[in-house]
């Protein structure tokens, strides 16, 4: 009993307590346990989102045919191809199709693990941080083939957090839905490779020429290299640039084991022939101006496109070449050329596309000077005159304005012919005054001319500003016997694969004035160039223009066509500045000559229609009984008064016979003046002047 009391007395031993954890050690475990958490729920979130961004994505052949914007094939009239506008993206190359050294090139640059990843590369990323901590700033990228590629087709190239997380949704969703194979091919067919191409059958045909199923391992080395940086590392804008980045890409296939040293070494970059860039000079002009039209020819359409012109590239080489050859020094120029029916040939706005795109033939607005006087003689023709009929070259004063003529002098009585090859402004001034200066504007707007006119009467010498172009259309108006002419450009419009989107229908146009009076201005014209102030534009066949040069030689012209081409030329400068020895007469009518006589020389030789046949009401009765009588009871002469035999009319007494195709003896002009102007005679006194004011020379 004592024993157990006395244990019964002993105090109770203490269990000992267990040690506290730190605070640090429960932090840790619960930021693990919440961590794993919220990567689970992080997980399920983009495992969700990736299925449904793969159920949302379009099959294959909707991402096969969908393009980021609307490609423009632009062809010359003989079907060869000037320029290629907008993303161009070649022929759809298969992944058969693609040679096995393209695909290992882009893979050994762009993302050697494409096999193994499931469309984002940790490690990649990894590293791509690792080189933002080191150079403090984004220098190596992380992205995936198929994430450029999600970008490429879904997004855009805006650096923000958001945008790249929808990458990398979108891209493990590709994975998802589809083969390695088969976004491979996808990528290499429409990855940017710069200069407007997509796809490496694109890339191939713009910078080596040929499809790209005949890549070779340098090219596709070269052809790798351009998507770091497409502009930077285009062959056609810096070729050193180019081959340097594909030692690179060779660099990396060599590490990647798809390249054998002995290959490697045996590439000769030198060697490679890039393919010459094509319409980034004059053609642009004319492209800059035809396709616009495409917005009212056809609307609202986005397919791949292929447009069908009228441009002549034989004769577009030929207009750039006489432009810049005659234009001179400081000075711009610009060349329109016209086919019968409106067809615009050739059309060149500057000097240089490249240095200025500025279209001068189409959008610059110049005072015409003399060419303007087209529109005051179709005005007097139109009111009763003709070629033959007798004026006064004088001075003469209009509501106090007193033109002069170029040197000062005065020739007396001539012709009308005569007083439009010499270009008399007086004699200008004086038939404008007679039949109303609007109805020379109004001539003018019939032929044409979309510019404001004023009808003061300097406007008879060309102070009304015009266009290039539309003071061309009205030449080739007179070209087309009074029929109005209007430029076109487009024949065709075709998707790529053969459909037709717009055919033009050739049509009729309006007759602007009777037919006497376009063979009457056509007589007129024939003359400044064989006798005239455009001696300069001959050719060896038909030629009928017009010179143009405006005060100070500010602006030079000439207008003129032969065997149914029409072609204007301007030169003067953009700040409107005077250039030295720029008249109509010199540079431009020389332009005109180099340019035509490539233009015509694979066409017939065409006499003009100059036989102006006045309407009843202009001929005096005897005139009526002749013109209605048999042509046996009556002998006439030609032109040069010769006596023609009506049963032989190819001949005359003393005169040579004209053989089919010879150019036709030129209208006769005033003798008397011709004996004055070569000093055969002494010149004749000017008659009085009607109020003489003395006034700074007008334009002429």
């Amino acid at each position: 009993m004592a024993r157990n009391d006395i244990r019964r007395a002993a105090p109770a031993r203490r269990q000992p307590e267990p040690p506290q954890r730190s605070r640090l050690s429960r932090f840790i475990r619960r930021t693990m346990v919440w961590g794993l958490g919220l990567a689970l729920l992080g997980a399920m979130i983009v495992g969700v989102a990736v299925g449904l961004a793969a159920q949302s994505l379009p099959n294959y052949g909707e991402l096969k045919s969908s393009q980021a914007g609307q490609m423009i094939v632009v062809r010359a009239r003989d079907g060869s191809e000037l320029v290629s506008l907008g993303p161009s993206y070649g022929k759809w190359l298969t992944y058969n199709q693609i040679p096995q050294v393209m695909k290992d090139a882009m893979l050994s640059t762009e993302d050697r693990r494409f096999r193994s990843h499931i469309g984002i590369d940790p490690i990649g990323i990894v590293r791509s941080f690792y080189v933002r901590v080191q150079e403090g700033r984004w220098k190596q990228g992380g992205s995936t083939i198929t994430q450029q590629l999600a970008r490429t087709v879904f997004l855009n190239n805006d650096r923000t957090w958001s945008r790249k997380l929808r990458e990398i949704v979108l891209a493990m969703a590709i994975e998802w839905k589809f083969s390695k194979d088969q976004i491979l091919e996808l990528y290499l067919n429409k990855v940017y490779f710069g200069g407007g191409a997509y796809g490496v059958d694109s890339a191939a045909r713009k910078f080596f020429g040929h499809p790209g199923t005949e890549l070779s391992l340098p090219e596709a080395a070269i052809i790798a290299g351009l998507v770091k940086a497409p502009s930077h590392y285009s062959p056609t804008a810096d070729a050193e640039a180019a081959i340097g980045r594909a030692q690179v890409v060779l660099g990396l296939m060599q590490e990647n084991g798809v390249v054998g040293p002995a290959d490697a070494a045996a590439v000769d970059f030198k060697s490679i022939k890039f393919a010459s860039e094509k319409g980034q000079n004059s053609v642009r002009y004319f492209t800059d101006w035809a396709l616009p039209q495409l917005d009212i020819l056809l609307g609202e359409v986005t397919d791949p496109i292929e447009v069908w012109t009228t441009l002549d590239v034989g004769m577009q080489r030929a207009a750039t070449d006489a432009v810049q050859k005659n234009v001179p020094a400081g000075a711009q120029g610009a060349m329109v050329s016209m086919d019968r029916d409106g067809a615009v040939l050739a059309m060149v706005g500057g000097t240089d596309y490249v240095t200025t795109n500025y279209n001068r033939a189409v959008n610059a607005v110049r005072q015409p000077g003399s060419a303007w006087k087209l529109f005051v003689y179709l005005a007097a023709l139109e009111a009763g005159y003709t070629p033959s009929s007798e004026v006064v070259d004088e001075a003469v004063t209009i509501d106090g304005w007193s033109p002069r003529n170029s040197g000062g002098t005065f020739a007396g009585k001539i012709d009308v012919r005569t007083a439009f090859a010499y270009s008399k402004n007086t004699v200008a001034a004086q038939l404008g005054n007679e039949v109303g200066f609007s109805s020379v504007a109004g001539m003018a707007r019939r032929f044409g001319i979309s510019t404001p006119i004023s009808t003061v009467p300097s406007m008879v010498l060309g102070t009304n500003e015009v266009r290039l172009i539309d003071l061309t259309r009205a030449f080739a108006s007179v070209s087309a016997k009074g029929q109005a002419v209007e430029p076109y450009g487009i024949t065709k419009i075709a998707t790529t694969d053969g459909r037709v989107l717009y055919q033009r229908q050739a049509k009729g146009g309006q007759m602007l004035v009777p037919a006497y009076v376009a063979a009457g201005i056509t007589d007129l014209l024939q003359s400044a160039v064989s006798i005239g102030t455009g001696r300069a534009a001959q050719i060896g066949r038909p030629v009928a223009g017009k010179t143009g040069t405006t005060t100070s030689n500010k602006d030079g012209w000439f207008m003129g066509f032969s065997s149914g081409i029409t072609t204007g030329v301007w030169m003067g400068r953009d700040d409107d500045k005077p250039v030295p020895g720029l008249q109509g007469g010199s540079a431009p009518a020389r332009a005109f000559a180099s340019f035509m006589k490539v233009a015509v020389a694979g066409r017939p030789v065409e006499q003009f229609d100059t036989a102006a046949v006045p309407p009843a009401w202009q001929l005096e009765p005897d005139d009526e009984a002749a013109l209605s009588g048999n042509p046996d009871d009556y002998r006439y002469v030609d032109e040069q008064g010769n006596l023609i035999d009506p049963q032989n009319p190819g001949s005359a007494d003393g005169g040579p016979e004209l053989v089919p195709g010879d150019a036709a003896p030129p209208p006769a002009a005033n003798q008397d003046f011709l004996d004055e102007a070569t000093g055969r005679r002494p010149r004749a006194e000017p008659s009085p002047a009607r109020s003489p004011r003395a006034v700074p020379p007008p334009q002429q």
